[in-house]
């Protein structure tokens, strides 16, 4: 038996680095979290433990930081786009970097001076890029903890059904999730900034339009406006738990429950995931994780 390396990476996960551009009194902040992963030519470090082709994961965290005040954050893509063609151009037994970065948003404290903000909740604007040593680059924008509701126009029966099933159909729930979404972009020098709020607004269009017969029905409505919306995208992959609310049985107490008073679980939940595409989209060059 023959024991062998297998794919491996290496990198500084989870660099927190917020930018302040001061233009006189008005200032301006990104707050990012930077995750990097470099693969390439490193069996001698997993095989006989030399360094010489390892760039510390250190001087990794040390580029975040200098790129960052030597070119700013605008748009993240961008910025991971900077620093994975850096190391994979820079370093000769590098071949391939990932990098993913998550924004935290800040918005300015109304009736406040310039220099003060106040966080977004708890939403974040993510990306993923992929680069590799023969030029070729893939993008996926997103957004995680995005929590949407609709207090109805959602049914689920006509479900199959076996020995064990005791959920009840029913023609009038509540629908709540916490929407994990990314896509992917057909080329690598796609307008971010434009699409991004485009994005967005198209899962939260659809997701408030759409009578659901099934949690599956709305996130394919989803993934299919954010592709019609926004023709710079070729694919949408949603994450979609079912966050369940049960009426909370007053009858103890002498009381009807008309649809008032729920009682949200955290777990078990139902799971909704699904890729949505164009039929003509290119295959992506590397895998999204």
């Amino acid at each position: 038996m023959a024991v062998v390396l297998g794919p491996n990476r290496y990198g500084k996960a989870e660099t927190r680095v917020v930018r302040v551009t001061r233009d006189g009194e008005v200032h301006r902040l990104k707050d990012c979290n930077v995750s990097i992963a470099l693969s390439g030519d490193m069996e001698g470090a997993h095989l006989r433990g030399d360094n010489s082709a390892v760039l510390p994961t250190d001087t990794q965290k040390n580029t975040v930081y200098a790129f960052a005040r030597k070119h700013g954050i605008g748009e993240i893509e961008e910025f991971a786009l900077l620093l994975a063609r850096h190391f994979v151009d820079s370093q000769r037994a590098i071949r391939h970097a990932r990098v993913e970065i998550e924004e935290y948003t800040w918005s300015r404290i109304p009736q406040g001076p310039p220099h003060s903000f106040v966080r977004n909740g708890g939403e974040v604007r993510t990306c993923l890029v992929h680069h590799d040593e023969n030029g070729t680059s893939t993008v996926v924008s997103g957004v995680r903890d995005l929590v949407v509701l609709n207090t109805t126009g959602s049914e689920f029966h006509g479900f199959a059904r076996d020995e064990y099933t005791t959920l009840a159909p029913t023609t009038d729930r509540i629908l709540a999730t916490i929407v994990t979404a990314a896509w992917r972009h057909r080329t690598p020098d796609s307008p971010y900034g434009a699409c991004y709020p485009r994005a967005r607004h198209a899962l939260l269009e659809a997701f408030a339009g759409t009578h659901s017969l099934s949690l599956q029905q709305t996130l394919y409505e989803m993934g299919k406006r954010v592709i019609t919306d926004c023709p710079e995208v070729c694919e949408v992959r949603l994450s979609l738990p079912n966050v369940h609310h049960f009426l909370v049985d007053l009858t103890p107490f002498g009381m009807d429950n008309d649809r008032e008073v729920y009682h949200v679980a955290d777990r078990p939940y139902g799971l909704i995931e699904g890729h949505v595409l164009d039929d003509a989209a290119p295959e992506a060059s590397f895998a999204w994780s």
